[in-house]
């Protein structure tokens, strides 16, 4: 039995295949916040699963230290201290051009590239990682800022947003397989009705992307079709509306505007909405905002004890996922495990 094991729990439903697939095609993920214990246990753990090559930036010495205070293992990962780098000079002419491509001649770009998020970015964006997981040490606006400055967005999504994947076994109409897909979880205050069409649209391709079948997708509201009015209301209804135009009805279905209960119990459809088609569960649930989202989610995983992975970054053109403070390494290893997966197929789920 490892050590980690204390620390991991068993691969679930949704981390399970997606081990499976990275063990076939492992990935290079690459950790912004390496000076941390919970960072080299999941190193560790990816290495033992043969799921990856972790690559995690810091002060050598310190994460060195780190490993041996807690032993762990450091054989086949990978520390990189930005500044000692041998792509440090590189990034640095490269980051000169950008910054004056944008206007912003008088950057310092040598101390910018010392953050190893931005280092990390750099990396992800010139293709020496294929994915990036970050935040457990940082505040998300540490986490965002150097993505966004150097990772090309996707063209086709207007704002970037985010999607958590939820988890569960105990809580009743959790998705039709224990899983749900929450959107947007921390980026967009108040998306408008292109915005939220875009979530939903993109966070569906998620969805499938992941489960492998034809998903349902929920625009989520106080009002059930017409039940209730108001802006809100009229947002959601034209969200869903844009969002069936841009995607195929064999891929995934979409209804809205659905108060929850309808959206995830059919016996609450089949009393609000009698005589209508009986569906299943819906796998992607759509906030009208920011607040409804993120409260939602920090309910269901604290207070349902859902075990959550993500957020997942959409709307660039590489793979990234912020975590936060709290996380866990199951937490982490999962995120790792589902940006990996997202790579693999990203020119199918992002075409440029």
């Amino acid at each position: 039995m490892s050590h980690l094991d204390t620390v991991f729990s068993a691969p679930n439903r949704f981390t399970e295949p997606l081990f499976e697939i990275l063990k076939r095609h492992p990935k290079r993920i690459v950790f912004p916040d390496g000076e941390d214990a919970r960072i080299l246990r999941v190193a560790e753990k990816m290495v033992e699963l043969e799921i990856g090559i972790p690559i995690l930036l810091g002060n050598r010495e310190k994460i060195f230290a780190l490993a041996a205070e807690h032993e762990i293992g450091k054989e086949l990962i990978r520390v990189i201290d930005p500044v000692k780098s041998s792509d440090y000079p590189l990034f640095c002419e490269r980051l000169k051009r950008i910054e004056k491509y944008m206007g912003n001649e008088g950057t310092d770009v040598e101390q910018m590239l010392t953050n190893p998020h931005y280092f990390a970015a750099m990396m992800l964006q010139n293709g020496q990682a294929d994915a990036c997981v970050a935040g457990n040490e940082t505040p998300p606006a540490g986490v965002f800022r150097p993505l966004l400055h150097l990772i090309k967005p996707n063209e086709a999504i207007p704002h970037v947003f985010s999607a958590t994947i939820l988890v569960s076994d105990v809580m009743q109409h959790f998705g039709r397989d224990g899983l749900l897909f929450l959107a947007d979880t921390n980026m967009n205050l108040d998306p408008d009705v292109e915005e939220l069409a875009a979530i939903a649209s993109e966070t569906g391709q998620l969805a499938r992307h992941f489960l492998g079948r034809r998903v349902r997708v929920a625009l989520l509201s106080h009002s059930t079709l017409g039940s209730a009015s108001g802006p809100s209301v009229q947002k959601v209804q034209a969200a869903t509306a844009l969002a069936r135009e841009k995607v195929s009805a064999m891929d995934f279905e979409i209804d809205g505007e659905l108060q929850a209960d309808v959206a995830l119990d059919a016996e609450a459809s089949e009393m609000k909405l009698p005589g209508q088609e009986k569906k299943d569960p819906a796998d992607v649930l759509v906030f009208p905002s920011l607040d409804a989202a993120h409260i939602s989610m920090k309910l269901l995983v604290h207070l349902g004890g859902a075990q959550a992975y993500g957020q997942l970054i959409m709307g660039l053109t590489r793979p990234a996922a912020q975590v936060p403070r709290t996380a866990s390494e199951e937490m982490i290893l999962g995120t790792a495990a589902a940006v990996g997966v997202e790579a693999i197929k990203y020119r199918d789920l992002h075409q440029e």
